[in-house]
């Protein structure tokens, strides 16, 4: 199944670039990149100035998909391993 704005928070985010628009980390905000790796609680991208790990929980951004469509995230939406999000993405078809 092909990434949707839909379904994106069911998929997995590794190769897709990110932008982040809100943060509790100030630091964080405005940083963008592509998405390197991602675990249960933590996003880690590849920015200009190296590899940073972001924490999902406080973290709104803005993922664009392959075909150059921009889907606004909530990192809470997507606070789970992304084969878990998977399989409940499989579970719900």
């Amino acid at each position: 199944m092909n990434r949707s704005p839909l379904n994106l928070s069911f998929h997995e985010l590794i190769g897709l670039h990110l932008v982040v628009r809100d943060s509790s980390e100030k630091t964080f905000v405005s940083r963008s990149g592509l998405v390197l790796d991602e675990t249960k609680n933590v996003l880690r991208i590849r920015t200009s100035r190296g590899i940073i790990s972001l924490p999902k929980s406080s973290l709104r951004c803005d993922i664009r998909l392959p075909n150059g469509e921009s889907v606004s995230v909530n990192g809470n939406d997507i606070l789970s391993r992304p084969e878990d999000r998977i399989s409940k993405m499989r579970r719900s078809h």
